[in-house]
């Protein structure tokens, strides 16, 4: 069991220290050329590898390339082309609802604001930040995905469990230059290292500073459970 530095700043600044030796090159893994492709990869990605996204929406964005064009394929077209994401069907109901309002009420653009992106069907908080931060360079939040509230409170930087109350938290201790890279750090250390099941303790940068790392750790604090 690793000991974390005495407050919560400096815990996070130290995990960004190792992290950004550990993941120099640390990115989107999504595949997109624009925002409207952004816009779609990510309302895919929710409880989807990003692998399996990529791989539909190779042949995806070939077939659609404007609002348009998703606005105007019926529901059984568009589901039929997505149906090896999981729930493909509420996914393309989504897209086709999102991308009518985006014709409707922006010209076509997808939209720039928290706000308006997330008045589109199918977009919550941490869907309209990646959109505002790698379409529109605006960084606003911190996203909160499955590996950044698994990480943060395995480390002892948070003990939130909702995605916005995390997100609400780490604003206030997360430096706000390293908002966007905190969560690109955050995923790759959470897939290649601290896995939701058997996270490999042994080998992790951050073993010393963790308050769930095994063996010595009884309790995983990112479920409660013991390990």
């Amino acid at each position: 069991m690793g000991t974390p530095l005495e407050t919560r700043e400096s815990q996070v600044d130290e995990v960004l220290e190792r992290l950004y030796e550990e993941y120099p090159d640390s990115t989107i893994s999504l595949n997109y050329s624009n925002r409207l492709e952004l816009l779609i990869a990510v309302i895919l990605s929710a409880q989807c590898t990003d692998e399996r996204v990529n791989a539909v929406c190779a042949d995806l964005f070939e077939t659609y390339e404007t609002p348009e064009d998703y606005a105007n394929a019926s529901q059984e077209e568009l589901a039929e082309a997505i149906n090896s994401i999981t729930y493909y069907n509420n996914k393309a109901k989504y897209i086709r609802s999102a991308c009518a309002d985006i014709v409707e009420e922006h010209d076509g653009e997808v939209p720039d604001t928290m706000s308006e992106l997330t008045d589109l069907m199918g977009v919550g908080r941490k869907t309209a930040n990646v959109v505002l931060q790698h379409g529109h360079d605006v960084v606003e939040g911190i996203v909160v995905d499955t590996h950044v509230q698994r990480l943060t409170r395995r480390l002892g930087i948070t003990e939130e469990e909702r995605p916005g109350a995390i997100e609400e938290d780490l604003l206030g201790i997360v430096p706000e230059e390293d908002w966007q890279q905190f969560t690109h750090l955050m995923i790759d250390h959470g897939r290649a290292t601290c896995t939701a099941i058997n996270p490999d303790c042994d080998e992790c940068v951050l073993a010393d500073l963790c308050p769930s790392a095994k063996p010595d750790a009884a309790v995983d604090l990112a479920s409660g459970e013991e390990w």
